[in-house]
């Protein structure tokens, strides 16, 4: 159900995360969201927090938000997106000690790499009983934000294969039971998100591609039982929100997860198939080179094109962004395209400065397409010359 971008021709969007201000020091740790928020000064920080995240991307002219991720902790390479839900989550356990556990889809890194780091710092729970969806409370962490303004917040997670493959587990005999059962819960809980007005439920990293850019397609593991588990994660959420497939190729600590670029092209025809109203696919640190493969293969969910490289501090000039764009619409009409980031910009690696930058550079991209189609623009008050400091300018 299209909700925050019914009516909408080319709005522009970040896909989440966004970095964290130095002041905002408190961590949620393994307390509730609700718990969390009783103690004063971790609730003035949050709330703080979300607010400049929200007005950034106010002031930067975007159609639709994210709360940044303002629940994750300051971790390595950005953590806390997979460790969220088993720390929060019934049928984990909650004593010490905990394992680093790998989990980052078989892709190994050795000692001097910096996403070795980003491994030893995966220290997860392990499964010891039926999994349920315990304390994620995903709905009340949305409200707090959508409380703070008036454009539709997107709110994103983690998907459930991911949380799998990275705890042990003591209770499931096979990893596809583990799956569905983590999936059968995060179900449940993003129905309760939903019920609450959420706009915007946004599934992030399926690993239908990256399974088949990998060739992995044994009996167990494959693009074909990873689209069952995102359609059974999303199962009903279509009938009350609108819900985003979001692909990318990983960013832990800024940092690219493969050494070569990926192709989507050996999954998009599976892709094609999840039960979602919009897919995003990063184009602007991956290249545009499937952008054909996308328009052609892509064929009725409306297409998110990422026009920001989140790895790079290198801010996009708003004619780059508006290349792309083009280069897009070439394969895509303009009434099922969205201009976003690549992926998130808060795990690590990246400044407040750059990050509200690189989103002011989206918007006024998207402008300069925008008059060319004879469409609305976005006020831009980041770049408004009358509230230049410069006399003159």
């Amino acid at each position: 159900m299209l909700k925050a971008t019914a009516g909408k021709t080319l709005p522009a969007t970040i896909i989440g995360s966004l970095p964290r201000p130095s002041w905002y020091t408190e961590n949620l740790g393994t307390k509730s969201f609700l718990d969390a928020m009783v103690i004063s000064r971790f609730r003035e920080q949050y709330v703080d927090a979300l607010s400049v995240y929200l007005r950034d991307q106010e002031v930067a002219g975007l159609d639709i938000c994210t709360d940044g991720d303002c629940r994750f902790d300051q971790d390595i390479g950005g953590q806390s997106w997979t460790s969220y839900p088993p720390h929060h989550m019934s049928g984990f356990e909650t004593d010490h000690p905990k394992l680093a556990r790998a989990g980052a889809g078989g892709i190994g890194f050795p000692r001097g790499h910096i996403l070795h780091d980003y491994l030893e710092a995966r220290v997860m729970p392990k499964i010891i009983g039926p999994v349920g969806r315990g304390e994620m409370q995903y709905a009340e962490i949305w409200k707090a934000a959508q409380r703070l303004t008036d454009r539709p917040v997107k709110f994103g997670t983690v998907t459930p294969e991911l949380v799998a493959f990275a705890v042990g587990d003591e209770h499931y005999t096979d990893i596809r039971s583990r799956i569905m059962a983590i999936s059968d819960a995060f179900n449940e809980e993003l129905h309760d998100l939903a019920d609450a007005g959420c706009p915007v439920i946004q599934m992030e990293e399926p690993q239908i591609h990256l399974l088949a850019a990998r060739g992995i397609v044994d009996d167990v593991i494959n693009p074909e039982f990873m689209l069952k588990v995102f359609n059974n994660t999303v199962r009903g959420l279509r009938d009350k929100t609108e819900v985003w497939c979001h692909t990318c190729w990983g960013n832990p600590s800024q940092q690219r997860m493969f050494a070569e670029v990926q192709s989507y092209k050996p999954a998009l025809e599976i892709l094609n198939q999840v039960d979602a109203d919009v897919i995003t696919f990063e184009t602007k640190s991956s290249g545009t080179a499937d952008l054909e493969a996308i328009g052609e293969q892509i064929t009725d969910m409306k297409v998110g094109i990422g026009v920001i490289d989140h790895h790079t501090l290198q801010i996009e000039s708003p004619q780059e962004v508006a290349d792309l764009a083009r280069e897009a619409l070439k394969h895509v009409p303009p009434e099922r395209l969205i201009l976003c980031s690549d992926c998130g910009m808060g795990r690590e690696g990246m400044s407040r400065r750059h990050a509200s930058y690189k989103m002011v550079s989206l918007v006024l991209g998207a402008n300069i397409v925008r008059e060319e189609l004879g469409l609305p623009t976005a006020e831009c008050m980041a770049a408004d010359p009358k509230y230049s400091l410069i006399r003159g300018a």
